[in-house]
């Protein structure tokens, strides 16, 4: 009788053992891989470019719950002065590496929000907005189109293939802003709003050699700030405290040079000085703005 009560309890315990085993497995905390149940089997990867997981310790709400801080009105009774200004953000640059970081450069970034966006985010060919265009035509441009003539081995008759080549976002090192400086005698700051940006690609040909640059589009920087502000922007200092693309533009965290200022002949400084003399004139424009505005100071 004692044996045949001590074969019985030991069976107990293991049936106990293994529904506990089988509850485990199907609520998914016996995976040791941590993938979820409904996940296909062929370990196919879905559409979402959200993890699967959380990757993290905490659950980061603060960049999806932020919102965007608008732009004081400004009067044109109140401009006292105004300057506008192009110039070129070069990503090769030490301070703008952030525009390349290889797991979300900016280039990916804006193309997302123009191609996801169409109703509310204009874009145009060139930078007086008068030129206005959709992104299917700019997407034309962005890989190539190739015809190619394939042979089937079967049959081995040919047949002409059109085949879309994949947009290589390095070939984008430089990227345009037009802005407006202006001081604003109500509140006597000098306030500076950028109105465009323009990706720069290189030209190459089919031998490979660069024939130039040129603007991919230009995007309306002001319907763009309610999408950046919604990316992250990569920081060496910490990974807890992350701004925005919106909060970079705001802030002017970025490296860049005067290329052009409103004037006369409409001209580029490249039209008229190169290398030192170039940045040199760069510097001087870039100087003039600030002494405007501390001379508009009275003490």
């Amino acid at each position: 009788m004692k044996r045949l009560l001590l074969t019985l309890s030991v069976l107990t315990i293991f049936a106990v053992a293994s529904d506990y085993a089988f509850a485990q497995n199907r609520e998914g905390y016996g995976n040791p891989t941590n993938t979820p149940v409904n996940a296909t089997e062929s370990g196919e990867e879905g559409e979402n470019d959200e993890p699967v997981v959380r990757d993290g310790l905490y659950d980061k709400v603060a960049i999806k719950e932020k919102q965007i801080l608008k732009y004081d009105h400004l009067r044109e009774a109140d401009i006292f002065w105004q300057k506008r200004v192009w110039r070129i953000i070069d990503t090769r640059q030490k301070m703008n590496l952030t525009f390349v970081y290889p797991e979300q450069p900016f280039i990916d970034v804006l193309l997302k929000v123009v191609s996801e966006n169409p109703e509310t985010v204009n874009i145009f060919m060139d930078d007086e907005f008068k030129e206005q265009v959709k992104y299917s035509d700019v997407e034309k441009r962005l890989g190539g189109v190739d015809t190619i003539t394939v042979i089937d081995p079967d049959t081995y008759e040919e047949t002409t293939t059109i085949v879309k080549n994949d947009f290589n976002w390095m070939a984008v090192k430089k990227f345009r802003l037009k802005e407006d400086w202006v001081f604003d005698e109500e509140s006597s700051t000098m306030i500076v709003h950028i109105l465009g940006i323009a990706p720069i690609m290189d030209v190459i040909d089919d031998n490979g050699n660069l024939r130039g640059q040129t603007a991919m589009f230009w995007a309306y920087y002001p319907d763009l700030r309610e999408h950046f502000m919604h990316y992250e922007v990569y920081t060496d200092y910490n990974d807890a405290m992350r701004i925005t693309w919106d909060d970079l533009f705001e802030m002017r965290l970025f490296s860049s040079y005067i290329m052009k200022e409103s004037n006369i002949h409409d001209r580029r400084i490249s039209n008229y000085a190169e290398g030192r003399d170039a940045l040199l004139e760069s510097e001087r424009i870039k100087y003039q703005i600030f002494e405007k505005e501390h001379n508009l100071w009275s003490y």
